[in-house]
């Protein structure tokens, strides 16, 4: 089992999160970005990608194997994982599922058909203690959840 963050967009304080995690419970993390991530420690693993659109998603997707945790907000990436049998989430804590991510998608695609076109489209919330506890909680669950699955007693398949 590893965890594997598409870093470009990852917030401080949710790499914070999902670092504490990986320290206490021993499992691999791996940063992905087109540029260094300050604040890393050593025991994390940074995976600097080409220039260029989606170098660091088609980095993610060539790592990831099911019982794997991804954390990214590409919805595009989060379908294509999905699809494959991967555990996927947000840096909100939002578990990206086969029931729901064709929605989202879809509800993507229109916002950015939208703004394209044009039209006004409002920006989320700033990211704050809600969807920091939020994150806090819903690693818990897929990280339990995807422990249990391993052969084993625990986290040591790291």
């Amino acid at each position: 089992m590893q965890i594997l963050v598409d870093a470009d967009s990852c917030p401080k304080e949710a790499r914070k999160m999902i670092l504490r995690f990986s320290a206490r419970l021993g499992i691999k993390t791996i940063f992905a970005a087109n540029r260094p991530i300050p604040g890393l420690p050593k025991t994390a693993v940074m995976e600097i990608c080409p220039p260029g659109e989606g170098e660091a998603d088609k980095r993610i997707a060539a790592l990831a194997q099911p019982g794997d945790l991804v954390l990214t907000r590409d919805l595009p990436l989060a379908e294509q994982l999905v699809d494959s049998g991967i555990a996927v989430m947000d840096d909100r804590g939002r578990v990206f599922t086969n029931e729901n991510i064709r929605q989202l998608r879809s509800l993507r695609d229109f916002m950015v058909g939208l703004a394209e076109n044009g039209l006004g489209v409002e920006r989320g919330p700033s990211y704050g203690k809600n969807e920091l506890n939020t994150l806090a909680n819903s690693l818990d669950k897929e990280l339990t959840r995807l422990n249990s699955q391993l052969p084993g007693t625990g986290f040591e398949h790291a």
